[in-house]
């Protein structure tokens, strides 16, 4: 019970700060989605949140997601782990988006595999935004191919980009790092790509995502606590 009303707490607050960020910044209210990453995290913790309002969850693993999403599967569910080869058919067939597509196979074995009579599965590029050599995602100069390429495959709707910039301590330099990423959005939309999502930000920088025009945060341990191994 003390775990539920913690929970509730932590959302309301998140939720605080999110539409505080919204009106500083001069962005749209409610333009701002709250992802809740429960990696590690059991069906009890998330139906609290879901409890408190909740609706979007991200998962890293797919061994750990797999019963999560049976147990719940009236949320929306979000990939936001590696995509390995072998696993793509539960993905794209448990799962409403893909937050870590890097390279065009990938996305072509989530297009054959997305069943007919879903929606399309919504997808959102990893960018490796601060050029790291341990980072997941396509270099910004080969983004642009990717994306032309992505965008045309059937099952699939590219819906916009993502990225875990090198970690910031300064605001200025927070948002130094998610402006890169809304250039990128920027010039692949003035090529004819009408995307909408920037899925940027967690706990400890969300706000300045925000500044640079996120659509959805990923907070984990803000709203669920340290992480349960």
């Amino acid at each position: 019970m003390t775990r539920v009303v913690d929970i509730s707490t932590n959302v309301t607050a998140l939720l605080g700060r999110i539409r505080a960020a919204e009106i500083r910044f001069g962005r749209k209210p409610g333009s701002v989605e709250l992802l809740a990453v429960s990696k590690t995290h059991g069906v009890d913790a998330i139906a609290a949140a879901r409890a408190a309002g909740i609706r979007a969850f991200g998962e890293n693993y797919l061994q750990e997601a797999l019963p999560k999403v049976a147990a719940l599967p009236d949320l929306q569910w979000h990939f936001i782990g590696p995509v390995q080869s072998n696993k793509t058919r539960p993905i794209a067939e448990r799962f409403a988006w893909v937050h870590t597509v890097e390279r065009l196979k990938t996305a072509q074995r989530l297009s054959a595999q997305r069943p007919p009579e879903l929606p399309p599965l919504n997808i959102c590029i990893e960018v490796n935004i601060s050029g790291e050599s341990s980072k997941a995602g396509v270099a910004p100069s080969d983004l642009a191919d990717l994306a032309q390429a992505v965008a045309a495959l059937p099952g699939l709707q590219l819906r916009g980009l993502m990225a875990l910039p090198a970690p910031e301590e300064e605001f200025a330099a927070q948002r130094a790092a998610f402006a890169r990423l809304r250039s990128c959005l920027t010039s692949l939309n003035e090529q004819s790509l009408a995307l909408d999502t920037l899925s940027m930000g967690t706990t400890d920088d969300f706000e300045a995502a925000i500044a640079e025009g996120a659509t959805i945060v990923r907070i984990g341990t803000a709203l669920f606590g340290p992480r349960q191994y």
